[in-house]
């Protein structure tokens, strides 16, 4: 049996000097359940992730998988929107004991709606739609916590986890809450903000994110200050997002990427490099939405002359907007029989894809996450990022190659450069992707993810003295 002691509370409801008059440590300290003040094998957790979903993309996949795999290490209740409930059934949950659905699709439908007659055509604008979502989003809450508020009172829960929104902007109505009964609240991971690069004015103009500009205002949300404040937990997936965190509130933020690799898709066997790869073409790849921000272009314009010559191919896993444009860019260098661009495929087939790639290359100038290098990295497949964003925290030295976000000349310029060089050194890429692969496997499949996360509960239930750090990127500790 363990006590709460002193620094364990303070862990638990950290001092607030400017929130005192709206809960008081006496409060706190008073009405901590009696479950709380003991171990058990496994924490008893509430899930909270509202767009969680088995069969999208996105947000709605990391916020499932990340659920399920806290479901295995800990006793966990999932709470997501009723949209999901049907996915949810089907992938074999049971309603009431695995999970809860809570009705709040009309005012999520509306947001989705107003942002689609007020974004630009054919510019589905993501920042306004989080913002309109920040709107509706604490009347899910507000439900949320009439269904359990009395359970969480009475002890039945160790720690409320909210994974989803990602939102760093999105307040949680419960959060104070929480505090002022004793239940320890986790937010995250959270991530967003990443700013637009120098010299891509053009770029931002033509994505039409005006939304975007506004962004800075989200500190005035209503309730995002007192939302953090009462966190016990922050789990901040970039560094762009820890910085934006207040001073008051970074002692008890963990780095944690949101990301990680589904092994059933992408398996860590070793990958086998045939005698001939010396002989052979430079197999570059590249997985993403078609839109002018993945850079895809400049990918083009770099790899160009070992593509005119023979010496690589390409494969363009994906589409959208930009798809058109590349195909003309292809007809006019003359590059079709070297590129390979024929859409999307099912996530499914995926691994099996990019194993008949040497090189990921994935110059995104404006990324928060990078799920697609984790899975090229988790097949033995060295990735090449800019270093903005999410990406780059995720390529520690020896996994992949970063390069530094300059502009877009500098970029082609080092990216063909890089290009030429590893194309004739195949027992350098097979190194690195071997260094990649098991960077992996030690930090970013699921099942370490939800180890990583638990031992944030632990560390909350005073199981543990210090707050868990793996550096930046993980395993640079």
């Amino acid at each position: 049996m363990i006590s709460l002691t002193l620094p364990n509370l303070a862990r638990l409801s950290p001092a607030q000097p400017d929130l005192n008059a709206s809960v008081s440590q006496a409060e706190t300290s008073a009405s901590i359940p009696a479950a709380m003040t003991s171990t058990r094998a496994k924490p008893r957790v509430l899930i909270i992730a509202e767009a969680a979903n088995p069969v999208l993309t996105s947000a709605a996949l990391v916020g499932w998988s990340c659920a399920k795999a806290i479901a295995a290490v800990a006793d966990a209740h999932i709470v997501t929107e009723w949209r999901n409930r049907d996915d949810f059934l089907r992938a074999g949950l049971k309603e009431g004991q695995d999970f809860t659905a809570i009705n709040n699709r009309r005012l999520q439908h509306l947001s989705w709606s107003l942002t689609n007659k007020i974004s630009p055509r054919g510019h589905f604008s993501w920042s306004l739609y989080a913002m309109l979502s920040n709107l509706a989003y604490p009347f899910f809450e507000k439900k949320l916590w009439k269904a359990f508020g009395p359970r969480l009172r009475a002890g039945e829960f160790d720690i409320v986890h909210r994974i989803l929104p990602l939102s760093p902007t999105t307040p949680s109505w419960i959060a104070p809450k929480l505090k002022k009964i004793g239940i320890p609240l986790v937010l995250g991971p959270l991530n967003g903000g990443v700013p637009w690069p120098k010299g891509f004015d053009e770029l931002r103009r033509n994505e039409r994110d005006a939304a975007g500009k506004l962004r800075s205002l989200y500190q005035l949300t209503p309730g995002l200050k007192l939302s953090r404040e009462c966190a016990s937990a922050i789990l901040t997936a970039s560094r762009t997002t820890y910085r934006e965190m207040p001073s008051s509130v970074q002692d008890r933020c963990v780095f944690i990427p949101e990301n990680a690799v589904d092994l059933t898709k992408f398996p860590l066997n070793p990958r086998e490099v045939p005698p001939e790869a010396t002989d052979r073409p430079l197999r570059l790849s590249f997985v993403g939405r078609l839109v002018a921000l993945k850079g895809v272009d400049m990918l083009l314009e770099a790899a160009a002359p070992l593509l005119r010559t023979g010496a690589a191919t390409l494969d363009i896993i994906g589409d959208g907007p930009e798809r058109a444009r590349l195909q003309s860019i292809l007809d006019q260098q003359g590059l079709t029989d070297a590129v390979r661009m024929e859409g999307w495929i099912d996530h499914a087939k995926l691994g099996p894809r990019l194993r008949e790639s040497d090189l990921f290359v994935f110059p995104s100038i404006r990324e928060f996450g990078g799920g697609a290098v984790l899975e090229a990295m988790a097949l033995g497949i060295p990735p090449v990022v800019l270093d903005h964003g999410g990406p780059p925290e995720l390529v520690p030295p020896g996994t992949g190659f970063v390069l530094p976000m300059t502009h877009r000349e500098d970029i082609i310029r080092r990216l063909r450069e890089l290009l030429i060089a590893v194309s004739t050194d195949a027992a350098r890429l097979d190194e690195v992707g071997r260094k990649a692969q098991q960077h992996v496997g030690t930090y970013y499949t699921w099942e370490a993810k939800a180890k990583q996360i638990l031992e944030v509960y632990d560390w909350l239930l005073g199981r543990r003295e210090t707050k868990p750090d793996w550096g930046s990127p993980m395993g640079m500790k």
